[in-house]
């Protein structure tokens, strides 16, 4: 059995087939929820004109009794939903074959009928004799269950992509040898966690994003997206990228894992359809590459940057790992011109001398290294790169001095600024959201932002030498 199945492509017909199958007692519960099958039927409804699908890998242990149990080590959610899948799908076949008022089927195919009926016993002996201690698993199956059934149910779900997930959908299926590879293979990637960083997770969807006609451009997305140091992008996505988005909408934005990473996916400009709501997109994405393919930028040495917004919807592929590059510079520009001493200039614009009294404070204040100070400044450097991301240069100044009176205000008030501190005081006092909203860099003088007096001081109201304080004082926001 290991030489007919190590290193071969399955389809999923062929995989399910397997009467070997086996989940083993160390494998984490079965976890997928309705975001995960919606984004296989989605999958399901754009690739079905392509010959095969490739849906990943399924790594087996084998075990060399006489039964030779094929231990899933990984990829146990996907192979699961498979079965779930096909499950409902016979379930409604007997639906069919039940009702002999019902005139219109879905299946007409007499090849599909008896492909089913051949994964009915291995499909209903896998359930049988595999046991699901978790109840997170039990209650997660069950809900799948039904919501596939209803999936599977719908007249668009039908023959064409039902031959395609079961005959054009594959996975590439591995043996490991003994049972210590299948531990270390097993902890290297549920433990470790390595392959589940979100980042990394982001760069595998928005490869298999690329259209085809631009696959010779994936090398060079990969080779700078690998250019770059792992913690750099982590520090990106969970700092800023993520934290802007989530406030912006009012959400919360405690911490960027790999469940959130949707956020990040947003629509395939060469399979979406002609919505309205896409059409802006896909005038500048082909409007800025007609620009720069031109022979005329051979002559003038011009080149346009598509036009990124923190808060914009993600065109997949291509354009994610440009916007990515696009935020790294911008991030790296803003906090060094920040950190400069006593600088005078910042994006190309003058600042006043309070505005550099500001960075210059918030760059030396002797507890800035406390970790609720640090919260606070993320809180600062979030507002005023996405003030920058959509106003540019204007009026910069002011805007410094907003977004400290803003941020800084957390930090005199409480004793202790936690990660729920700065996350609940950025949605009861949404400056995030009001930038978003504004129209004008001076809508934002609108902002509220109340005068404190010293019995709202408890940070160091018996400090009077307090950096911070002396800076509210001077901007008449402190009493």
């Amino acid at each position: 059995m290991m030489e007919n199945i190590n290193n071969h492509i399955f389809s999923v017909s062929q995989l399910l087939s397997l009467t070997q199958l086996s989940i083993p007692t160390y494998q984490r519960p079965y976890r997928w929820g309705a975001r995960n099958i919606a984004d296989l039927f989605t999958d399901l409804a754009t690739q079905q004109n392509k010959s095969a699908y490739r849906l990943g890998s399924v790594v087996f242990h084998q075990h060399t009794d006489k039964d030779g149990k094929l231990d899933i080590v990984d990829g146990q959610q996907r192979t699961l939903t498979l079965m779930l899948t096909v499950k409902a799908l016979i379930e409604v076949l007997d639906e069919e074959s039940g009702d002999r008022k019902k005139l219109a089927t879905k299946f007409q195919r007499q090849d599909l009928r008896d492909q089913l009926e051949e994964l009915r016993q291995p499909v209903d002996d896998f359930m049988k004799r595999t046991d699901f201690p978790s109840r997170d698993s039990a209650i997660n199956l069950r809900r799948n269950y039904l919501e596939l059934h209803r999936r599977v149910n719908r007249s668009e779900f039908d023959e064409l992509k039902i031959d395609f997930l079961l005959n054009k959908c594959e996975v590439v299926c591995f043996v490991l040898e003994d049972i210590s590879e299948a531990f270390q293979f097993f902890d290297s990637q549920n433990a470790r966690g390595r392959d589940l960083a979100p980042h990394d997770l982001l760069k595998a969807f928005h490869l298999r994003e690329f259209p085809e006609h631009e696959a010779c451009l994936k090398a060079e997305a990969v080779a700078h997206w690998e250019s770059l140091p792992s913690n750099g992008l982590t520090h990106l996505f969970a700092f800023y990228l993520y934290r802007v988005r989530q406030w912006a909408e009012g959400k919360s934005a405690h911490y960027f894992g790999k469940g959130d990473v949707d956020i990040f996916k947003g629509v395939n400009l060469e399979r979406v359809g002609q919505f309205p709501y896409v059409q802006s997109l896909r005038i500048a994405h082909h409007f800025v590459d007609n620009y720069n393919n031109q022979y005329q930028r051979k002559i003038d040495g011009q080149r346009m940057v598509f036009p990124f917004h923190l808060d914009q919807m993600i065109i997949n592929g291509r354009r994610f790992f440009e916007m990515a590059e696009h935020y790294q510079k911008l991030v790296a520009a803003i906090t060094t011109e920040e950190s400069a001493p006593k600088q005078a200039m910042l994006h190309d614009e003058a600042l006043t001398p309070r505005a550099v009294n500001i960075l210059s404070t918030l760059n030396n204040y002797k507890k800035r290294h406390r970790t609720g100070d640090r919260y606070v400044r993320a809180m600062f450097d979030c507002a005023f790169i996405f003030y920058i991301d959509k106003f540019g240069k204007q009026e910069l100044s002011l805007a410094i001095e907003k977004c400290f009176i803003w941020a800084y205000r957390c930090r005199i008030r409480q004793q202790v600024v936690q990660l729920a501190t700065m996350d609940n005081y950025v949605l009861e006092h949404n400056l995030i959201r009001a930038i978003r909203d504004a129209h004008q860099p001076s809508d934002l003088q609108a902002f509220y932002l109340p005068t404190m007096s010293s019995q709202e001081n408890k940070n160091s109201r018996n400090d009077p030498e307090d950096e911070l304080v002396k800076l509210f004082q001077e901007m008449n926001y402190y009493v």
